[in-house]
């Protein structure tokens, strides 16, 4: 009896030692590990649903080939002073191809929303959030994997509007440096509509909200435009749109000026975007049942 329960008493003590002998546990995932697998996990999502990359690869050739061809001519004139016909519309592909870049690429960060509103009214991000890993990995990781589909979409804007005949004087190293300062700004205006898709109940209403907003952003800006052709109270809306001073940063580094004040101006709102609605996320975000 004794031999008996010197050895139950001795068994618990032997699985404990080898249950928690430090040299066998898993490290912990740091911030940047887990966010990256959930970035690995959103562009899975894409191999299994490929559809989805609907939005990254017809619509940018939709409006560029639209917005050319139909106000190509009348719009192009005033842009470049040319006569309206070819000349204009050769012009206006200079004018419009850094500009429906931008609008692009800013207008399929809303999806990052959708998806997650998707995601969470299924429960999956019930199970995540139960995980030992950095909280906002999760969300950071949604949005690092989106990256993928807005290269997509740029560099798909890049080749039509070569297509066409646009030709930046700021040559290779001028379209890297736009395009790679229009993703840090994509990945922080993606914050808003995280903010945004927390906050919905449904994804039906996540898009009315979203597309709401990015609807003035980018059409009451200078990206079809000069500012200077419209009226007051939507001239000075248009000048004090972010849009409109990310647009005109890309046209000036596709160009081959690189301004220091206008790449500071638009760094300046990615630190802001990310600053104020990167912490609302994740309050909301920690409170949602």
């Amino acid at each position: 009896m004794t031999a008996q329960t010197s050895r139950e008493t001795a068994a618990p003590a032997e699985i404990r030692g080898v249950l928690l002998r430090p040299e066998d546990r898993p490290s912990p995932s740091n911030p940047l590990s887990a966010s990256l697998t959930y970035g690995w996990r959103a562009l899975l999502k894409i191999k299994h649903i490929p559809e989805q990359l609907f939005d990254v690869t017809v619509f940018p050739i939709m409006m560029t080939v639209m917005m050319t061809y139909v106000f190509g001519g009348s719009i192009g004139s005033a842009v470049s002073g040319a006569q309206a016909g070819g000349d204009a519309v050769g012009a206006y592909v200079q004018w419009l191809i850094p500009g429906v870049f931008a609008q692009t690429l800013v207008m399929i960060t809303m999806y990052t929303g959708l998806t997650l509103n998707r995601d969470i009214s299924k429960g999956i991000f019930d199970r995540f959030r139960s995980l030992p890993v950095w909280r906002p990995a999760q969300l950071v990781g949604a949005l690092l994997g989106d990256q993928v589909r807005f290269t997509l979409a740029g560099v798909i804007i890049l080749v039509v509007g070569f297509i066409m005949g646009f030709r930046p004087e700021g040559g290779l190293t001028g379209v890297l440096a736009a395009f790679v300062l229009l993703l840090v700004f994509s990945f922080c205006l993606s914050w808003v509509w995280t903010a945004v898709a927390l906050l919905m109940r449904t994804e039906q209403a996540a898009m009315g909200v979203s597309m709401f907003i990015l609807m003035p952003l980018t059409f009451v800006s200078n990206i079809f435009a000069p500012t200077e052709t419209m009226p007051g109270p939507i001239r000075a809306f248009a000048e004090f749109n972010p849009v409109s001073t990310v647009v005109g940063c890309i046209r000036e580094l596709m160009a081959g000026t690189f301004d220091l004040g206008s790449i500071t101006m638009v760094l300046v709102y990615c630190a802001v975007l990310v600053v104020v609605f990167g912490p609302i996320s994740m309050v909301i975000y920690n409170r949602k049942s």
